[in-house]
């Protein structure tokens, strides 16, 4: 099997996005048609796919933000405008990742780590200063009744506990920030809950403004 490539999300892709999406998160609806062409509209350069000589592998999904206007408190719905990415503000400095997911069939086999190189190219390329994400938890519906989201959080960045998500953004060198209660409500391995991470961009230059090419190299 070749090794896959990452490249930009095209509108013909969004049928086949939307089968591979229905088939990581059986229990929770996938984007819509409709959205799916709102996101590139809105931010074309933002969204990526991986893909293999069988198709398509894998979607990484993002929008910059204002993180001012969002640090406190959000759930998914409200920063990504219900999947529309409205909010999608050239000015910020913060690329917000907003989905990524990979075929069941293909996890353990680097398609996560090519995407989030993905992402780290865009970061750096238009002179973000950051990545941020708000992460799941699979693993905590397991341990819910015994602690806190928080306190999971914490035993997972410590080793105690190993977390199929959050275990793997540490490896790729994000840092945990702490826990958003009530992110996605409907993602019940999490009870809802999310894990802010947060990944800086060693190149950003603040003396620079960011921009946005029309061709970013992956």
């Amino acid at each position: 099997m070749k090794r896959p490539i990452v490249r930009r999300t095209q509108a013909q892709d969004i049928p086949e996005l939307i089968a591979l999406q229905a088939r990581v998160y059986p229990s929770i609806p996938p984007w819509s048609q409709r959205k799916l062409r709102e996101q590139l509209d809105v931010f074309p350069q933002g969204q990526i796919v991986a893909e293999n000589e069988d198709g398509l592998v894998g979607c990484a999904s993002s929008l910059i933000v204002l993180w001012d206007d969002w640090a406190e408190s959000h759930s998914w719905k409200e920063i990504t405008g219900s999947g529309t990415f409205d909010n999608h503000n050239p000015e910020g400095r913060t690329l917000y990742g907003a989905e990524v997911f990979v075929d069941p069939a293909m996890r353990g086999l680097g398609v996560g780590h090519l995407l989030y190189e993905g992402r780290r190219s865009l970061c750096r390329a238009m002179n973000l200063k950051r990545i941020i994400a708000c992460g799941r938890l699979p693993g905590y519906h397991e341990h819910a009744a015994d602690m806190s989201v928080e306190f999971y959080a914490q035993k997972v960045v410590w080793g105690d506990l190993h977390d199929p998500v959050l275990s793997f953004q540490l490896k790729e060198d994000f840092s945990y920030c702490g826990v958003v209660e009530d992110y996605l409500p409907e993602d019940h391995e999490s009870c809802g809950h999310a894990s802010i991470i947060a990944w800086l961009n060693p190149d950003y230059d603040p003396e620079r403004p960011t921009t946005i090419p029309e061709e970013i190299p992956l």
